[in-house]
């Protein structure tokens, strides 16, 4: 996992610290006086802007490219993350396993820059309580991860995202099946004659065409996040945007992205391909179906690179490493845990118990 640290310092007017992006107050706050700092973001130079796909693929403008600073990347040798510091910081850790094995990393290629972000909106705070509650409903938990909880342990990052846009023709075909009903003889286990009635299939063939916008279709950017986690605490709300501007990432990580833009243009259509599948599914006519086809066309196909707000905790229990993630903005959490062998044996053994006692009534 790549990270880029806010490079841009924005220092309090009262005591000179380093001030940070407050979710609750949306503005700069020092986190050693408690003094606002005034900062308007300029909306002439970050607007925020679909950019082209196909023309992107085929040759982004360096102008779009790099971080425009001086940077130091580091590979953990632990979990392969790789990190981008401002290069006055040194003697880190790895972020997200805590491994001090890092060995400086070159990069490939410039990353393409974000175009705007989702400011983070719940406190840190929030997000320890809202996690607190969350490990109190994992029954199978070992209790004494309940009871740690190991909240103060979040962080908060910036997340990489992709977002794309398309406008999809799609014509189908399909064969429709409508149910028809026919009385049929048989022979029951006494050799006697019986009728009753089967149920049968009529296969007609089907075609149509729907047309769709896909608007913001997310793929994540992230490689030291579980893909299924972040899945898990979408949607990011893409309406509440802002032009990227670093104000917003003082005293957070910020993530560089490591699935690269083809590869997500990639995703996001194999994607949308899925979505127009069920689409079309419900086109078709009848009581049941078989051998869909679809043939999707796309035009007017945008992306935008954003970021979005995540709190992270990862924790090691035993031998394994566990996350937890709360979408920064809405305060959605999924996560990881350990399961206790004794709780689970004992639900097992309280299910048996019931149906025993079902089947036990069942027979009075």
């Amino acid at each position: 996992m790549t990270e880029i640290v806010a490079l841009e310092k924005y220092p309090c007017a009262a005591c000179g610290a380093q001030a940070e992006w407050n979710p609750s107050q949306q503005t700069l706050v020092c986190p050693f006086c408690g003094t606002e700092t005034p900062y308007v973001v300029d909306k002439d130079t970050g607007k925020i802007q679909e950019l082209d796909l196909v023309a992107a693929l085929r040759a982004l403008p360096d102008e779009q490219r790099g971080w425009q600073t001086e940077r130091r990347s580091v590979q953990c040798q632990s979990c392969k993350a790789v990190m981008v510091y401002d290069p006055e910081r040194v003697g880190q850790n790895c972020e997200f396993c805590g491994s001090p094995a890092l060995v400086d990393y070159q990069e490939i290629k410039s990353p393409i820059r974000p175009q705007s972000l989702l400011p983070f909106k719940i406190t840190p705070a929030q997000v320890r309580e809202r996690m607190r509650s969350w490990y109190g409903g994992r029954w199978f938990a070992p209790g004494a991860l309940k009871s740690k909880a190991l909240v103060d342990q979040i962080k908060g990052i910036y997340i990489p995202y992709w977002t794309f846009d398309a406008q999809a023709e799609c014509p189908w075909r399909a064969e429709a099946g409508y149910y028809y009903y026919v009385q049929e003889e048989y022979r029951d286990n006494e050799g006697k004659r019986q009728v009753r009635q089967a149920q049968k299939v009529r296969w007609e063939p089907a075609s149509g065409r729907i047309a769709h916008l896909f608007d913001d279709e997310p793929v994540s950017g992230s490689r030291g996040i579980d893909t299924g986690l972040l899945k898990g605490i979408e949607p990011f709300p893409t309406k509440e945007l802002v032009p990227y501007d670093t104000a917003y990432l003082a005293g957070y990580i910020v993530e560089h992205y490591q699935v690269v833009l083809v590869d997500a243009a990639r995703q996001a259509r194999e994607e949308m391909n899925a979505e127009l599948m069920q689409l079309c599914s419900r086109e078709v006519p009848g009581d049941t179906q078989r051998s869909l086809e679809i043939f999707p066309a796309y035009s007017g196909e945008t992306f935008k690179h954003i970021l979005v707000p995540v709190w992270l905790l990862t924790y090691t229990y035993g031998r394994r490493v566990f996350q937890v993630v709360a979408n920064g903005y809405t305060g959605t959490i999924a996560g990881q845990y350990p399961k206790s062998p004794w709780k689970i044996a004992a639900g097992v053994a309280l299910i048996v118990v019931i149906v025993v006692i079902l089947l036990v009534l069942g027979q009075r």
